[in-house]
């Protein structure tokens, strides 16, 4: 069963695949038009969305097949205390295809251990935000002609920021990447993808301001400071606004920079910079629907399980990220990957120990 959890589970072979369909979508639509008839798909948003949620209803709608789901946990049985594990194995059951979006950091992952069908990641907290990715990677494509070779520039919320984390694994399998990474310093990429990106040799540069760097970047990536992810509010207070990219800053930029971002934007993209041509983020978000258009044509088309594989009942979380999904779904197994050399949970990505 495949599943897409997190950017890495995909080769580069599968991406460039994923790609072409993608473009065969774009290019003629109507080939397309019953690629999922008779499909069905499961749409189980417990957290506010308004692009990735109407994103994957209309591609699914595009393709022939029919949505199902909630965007409000409290008008399902989640409210009444029922586990990820009987939600899922009972959606799995109606559906083809199973997509998520959770507060929780690794609920993607538990959710497909226990799934009949294959299970789509549309975010999972501040951890990975895969078909963002899918979004953001057709774009550039679409824009510059390729990926390889790129000075990519990642601001603001580096810390939280799923989008920013999914396309850091997602440009590991890319040749001659070359990152700038724009954030405070309480807000830098999680030492996991510090980790990552060291042990894929791809070059970094942190750094607090952008307008010293800007005049070299390729793709300026920008993203909001996230309140939601806050613990403290204070600390959001200190942080907000203090990237704001505006037209002025851009007379220093490349004349085919591409200004991206995943949206909602608050402050961080002054709307003046809306009309200049390098800023792509609404075609951004059109690309994304023809991205996940490419993975539902193959995800809900495979044939399902009738038996999901026993998985190990565990007795106490391992992890100790407060936001991560085996904190509140204590039967979870206590699943452990690698990190470079650092033993972390499978489910979320923190390091043990």
């Amino acid at each position: 069963m495949r599943h897409l959890i997190d950017f890495g589970d995909l080769t580069r072979g599968e991406w460039d695949e994923l790609y072409a369909r993608a473009g065969k979508i774009m290019d003629d639509p109507r080939q397309y038009i019953d690629a999922c008839h008779g499909r069905v798909m499961a749409s189980l948003f417990y957290e506010p969305s308004t692009r990735t949620n109407f994103s994957f209803q209309t591609a699914m709608l595009r393709l022939g097949g029919t949505v199902f789901g909630f965007a409000d946990p409290n008008s399902s049985s989640v409210a009444k205390g029922e586990t990820l594990k009987d939600t899922i194995k009972m959606v799995s059951g109606y559906a083809d295809v199973v997509v998520m979006r959770t507060p929780w950091e690794g609920a993607a992952k538990a959710a497909s251990l226990y799934s009949h069908v294959p299970v789509v990641n549309a975010g999972d907290g501040g951890h990975m935000h895969p078909t963002q990715t899918t979004a953001d990677l057709t774009t550039i494509t679409r824009l510059l002609g390729g990926v390889d070779g790129l000075s990519v520039g990642l601001c603001g919320d580096l810390k939280n920021g799923r989008t920013v984390h999914s396309l850091i694994k997602a440009l590991a399998k890319f040749e001659d990447i070359r990152f700038f990474l724009i954030s405070p310093r309480e807000l830098s990429v999680p030492d996991y993808m510090r980790a990552f990106m060291v042990e894929n040799n791809m070059p970094f540069t942190e750094v607090t301001g952008l307008e010293a760097v800007i005049p070299q970047l390729d793709v300026l990536y920008m993203t909001r400071i996230q309140r939601e992810r806050f613990v403290d509010p204070l600390e959001y207070e200190r942080n907000k606004g203090i990237y704001i990219l505006t037209r002025r800053k851009l007379e220093r930029a490349k004349e085919k920079m591409l200004v991206m971002h995943p949206l909602p934007r608050v402050d961080e993209i002054a709307v003046d910079v809306d009309d200049d041509p390098r800023a792509a983020y609404f075609q951004q978000a059109r690309y994304g629907m023809f991205a996940r258009m490419s993975l539902l044509a193959d995800l809900a088309n495979q044939p399902r399980l009738e038996r999901t594989e026993a998985v190990e009942i565990g007795t106490a979380p391992v992890c100790r990220n407060p936001r991560c999904i085996t904190r509140t779904e204590r039967y979870l197994p206590p699943l452990v990957k690698k990190n470079g050399s650092a033993d972390c949970c499978a489910f979320c990505d923190s390091p043990l120990g």
